[in-house]
C-alpha cells in the first residue's frame, strides 16, 4: 500500500499510515475465525467418533466375558455337547474350575494309538488334583465298533465322546488327528497341538502349568 498523493497531508496521510494497521487486523481475525471454525469441526467430529465408539461396544454377556470362542490359543475354548461312550452326555463349558485336555482322535489313526497310552497316565497321575481329558473320537469318520474295541484294547478310563455330526470337528477347525488342546480353569485355549503323539514327559510338563495356575 502506498499513498495516494505525498503533498495531501493531513486525513489522506493519516489514512494511509492507518490502512495497513486496519488490513493486518482483518487478516488476523480471518485467521481466528478459521481456527475457530476448525476447532468447532474437530470437536464435532471428536463428539461423533465417541458416540459411535461407545454405541458400537458389545457388552461383555454377548462376547463371554469379553473373550470370544474360537480353537486358538488365548480364545475361549468353543463349547459343545457330546454322548458319552457309556451313556449320558457330557458339556465343556461345565469343566470350568478344571484344566480340560480335549483331543481329537480316531481308531485308525497310528500316531493317535501311539499317544493314548501317555494320556491314560497322565491323566491318572492328575485327575484328583483337578484334571480332565475328554477324548473326541470322530465317530463320523469312523467306525463306533472299532473306537469301543480302541477303548478297551488301552483301557481308557477318561470320558469318551462320539462325535457323530462333525458338528465340533468343523468348530474346532480339524486339520489333522490327533489335535490337542489345552483349556485352563477359566475355559480359555493355553495351548494348541496338531499332530502326534505327544510323550508323557511333554502332556505332564503343559498339564503342569497350567494346574499350578491360582483359579
Amino acid at each position: 500500500m502506498y499513498c495516494i498523493s505525498r503533498h495531501i497531508c493531513g486525513e489522506i496521510n493519516l489514512r494511509c499510515v492507518r490502512h495497513p494497521v486496519e488490513r493486518m487486523e482483518k487478516e488476523l481475525q480471518r485467521v481466528i475465525l478459521n481456527r475457530t471454525r476448525w476447532l468447532v469441526l474437530t470437536a464435532i467430529i471428536l463428539v461423533t467418533g465417541s458416540a459411535w465408539i461407545w454405541m458400537s461396544v458389545v457388552p461383555d454377556s454377548e462376547t463371554t466375558g469379553g473373550r470370544i470362542p474360537s480353537p486358538r490359543e488365548g480364545f475361549l475354548a468353543p463349547d459343545f455337547t457330546l454322548d458319552l461312550l457309556t451313556g449320558g452326555e457330557m458339556t465343556l463349558s461345565e469343566q470350568v474350575g478344571k484344566v480340560v485336555i480335549i483331543n481329537l482322535w480316531a481308531s485308525w489313526c497310528p500316531p493317535c494309538r501311539a499317544e493314548m497310552p501317555a494320556l491314560q497316565e497322565v491323566y491318572l497321575a492328575n485327575r484328583d488334583r483337578g484334571l480332565e481329558v475328554l477324548a473326541v473320537n470322530t465317530t463320523y469318520q469312523d467306525q463306533e465298533s472299532a473306537a469301543i474295541a480302541f477303548v478297551q484294547e488301552f483301557g481308557l478310563t477318561f470320558p469318551i465322546l462320539m462325535e457323530r455330526t462333525g458338528d465340533v470337528s468343523r468348530q474346532y477347525l480339524l486339520r489333522a488327528m490327533p489335535s490337542t488342546f489345552f483349556v485352563d480353569r477359566e475355559g480359555v485355549i493355553r495351548k494348541v497341538i496338531i499332530g502326534g503323539p505327544m510323550s508323557e514327559a511333554t502332556l505332564q510338563t503343559v498339564v503342569e502349568e497350567l494346574l499350578q495356575e491360582t483359579p
